[in-house]
């Protein structure tokens, strides 16, 4: 079980905090269905920043004194510049999608198609080959909370709880979670995010009220792209053996299916992740799950084919989408260029 939950957490979290990102976009009325290029690009800028730390003799020096605590500094510094350049990465679809009015769309998937191909130019150029990946092959376990790094006994027992949440999880895990709440909470609940949501359902009388509707969007495009891109890094560290190679297993598109089935609101988004994570973590470790705990009975020796283990959220998404997505209510004005000149 402690397995499950915290696979399950690993799986969901990416999903959680990049279907946030397009609620934002979304809800300023900008369709961002660039998130999976941001979160490409995002991953090969965490995994780059990681790779030229690794370098210094400082954070070697870190790493050889066991100081957790300045390590989990450099963590939090690459997630902000991760989120930094997705946010810069983003701008192309405001700039396209505000200023000269292209269809969002075709925009969206445009950045798709661009930021594999960028990533994997510039992964070919840096370390010549089709992955880049950090330096040291314990890079994740730099970042990891574990018994040793709190100053515990590796054989002490910290119950379920503790084994759960607090030894072998990752700080970015927690970060996330904590980032949703402060910004779902500034999107209900703030002057900020009630005129960022007018702009997504009446930009004419967001106007009309004196509300850059056009600063409002880039606002609102900008913050999707930070989160896009900081959601690609945790993605390449938790669930991709620290690399980036071009590809982020469709987890944009999956946040976008997290998004409508959770009704572009937070709390359904968070609920809808941990379900969509726990089929992601099905479909990955199988082989590992036990069944009844015994370590005799395990998933994978039931007779279903591994195949079916694999396809199994991509099944799961298709089919919620089916049922679903009649009943959801998106913003109004999404994915209409706003024009000053017609109220």
């Amino acid at each position: 079980m402690t397995f499950l939950i915290q696979q399950t957490l690993i799986y969901a979290v990416p999903l959680m905090i990049v279907a946030l990102a397009g609620v934002f976009a979304e809800r300023s009325g900008i369709i961002n269905l660039a998130l999976e290029g941001i979160m490409v690009f995002g991953a090969f800028i965490g995994v780059w920043f990681v790779r030229i730390l690794q370098t210094s003799d400082a954070i070697l020096s870190l790493k050889q004194s066991g100081n957790w605590v300045a390590l989990q500094g450099v963590e939090l510094l690459t997630m902000l510049v991760a989120a930094a350049f997705g946010a810069l990465f983003s701008l192309l679809l405001s700039f396209a999608s505000i200023n000269l009015r292209a269809d969002q769309t075709i925009g969206g998937t445009a950045l798709n198609l661009m930021a594999p191909a960028l990533v994997l130019f510039f992964i070919r150029i840096i370390a010549n080959q089709n992955t880049l990946q950090m330096l040291t092959g314990d890079a994740a376990s730099w970042f990891m909370i574990k018994k040793s790094t709190l100053g515990i006994d590796k054989n002490t027992d910290l119950g379920f709880f503790g084994e759960t949440f607090v030894n072998k999880v990752y700080l970015a895990t927690y970060v996330c979670i904590l980032l949703f709440i402060i910004l779902s909470i500034l999107l209900y609940k703030t002057r900020f995010g009630l005129r960022l949501r007018a702009c997504g359902e009446n930009p004419q009388a967001a106007d009309s009220l004196g509300i850059n509707v056009y600063k409002m969007r880039y606002a609102g495009t900008t913050i999707s792209g930070a989160l896009a891109g900081m959601g690609g890094f945790v993605y390449a560290l938790t669930t991709a053996n620290c690399a980036s190679n071009g590809d982020v297993a469709g987890f944009g598109f999956l946040a976008l299916a997290v998004m409508i089935f959770g009704n572009w609101k937070p709390v359904n988004i968070a609920v809808s992740s941990l379900l969509f994570g726990l089929f992601k973590c099905i479909a990955a470790s199988y082989a590992s799950i036990d069944i009844n705990g015994d370590g005799v009975y395990m998933l994978a020796e039931i007779g279903i084919s591994a195949h079916l283990y694999r396809m199994l959220p991509y099944i799961v998404t298709l089919l919620v989408l089916a049922f679903t997505s009649k009943s959801s209510r998106a913003p109004k004005a999404e994915g209409i260029p706003y024009d000053k000149g017609q109220r």
